[in-house]
């Protein structure tokens, strides 16, 4: 009798585990490969140097009125009581200088977000998609070092590429 029982569990545990399919995708490459990444990639670099474009700028302006300030300080020019007006004027200048590179910052951050959400959501939406379609039961993503062995009969990389780029 315990013989019959354990037979039964072990042929309903290879039965599910039979009926089960299972693949993976390396979500990174996906992305790389993807036309939309490398525009959207495109746009943030253009807007990148516009903006460093104009930190330059200021740097540039910051950097010349110091050097005049210095020049007219070392000569004697300038007032001590002048001098501190302008040391509080360069000071200004550089904590806005300061202000503007974390701003980029941000901006950059925002503005990557901004392009790649609806990229990552329709990659996210097309593997979902294809792995209902399909009848997988699991799609693990490689590109998180999670997976430590799986043929490659199991990868569906190209399968999901070419799903994502039939939607364009």
């Amino acid at each position: 009798m315990k013989k019959y029982l354990l037979l039964s569990i072990v042929v309903c545990a290879v039965n599910m585990l039979s009926a089960q399919k299972f693949g993976y995708v390396n979500s990174q490459e996906l992305l790389v490969s993807l036309p939309q990444i490398k525009t959207a990639d495109t746009e943030i670099e253009t807007f990148q140097k516009s903006l460093m474009e104009k930190g330059q700028k200021m740097v540039t302006e910051f950097e010349a009125e110091y050097k005049a300030y210095m020049e007219e300080a070392n000569k004697g020019l300038i007032s001590k009581v002048q001098m501190q007006q302008k040391e509080e004027v360069l000071t200004g200048k550089q904590q806005a200088i300061q202000s503007f590179e974390q701003d980029v910052q941000a901006q950059l951050t925002t503005k990557r977000e901004l392009l790649y959400k609806p990229i990552l959501d329709k990659v996210t939406s097309t593997i979902k998609s294809y792995g209902k379609t399909n009848g997988y039961t699991l799609i693990f993503d490689s590109s998180t070092g999670n997976i430590l062995h799986a043929l490659d009969t199991y990868n569906l990389f190209e399968q999901i590429k070419a799903e994502l780029l039939k939607t364009n």
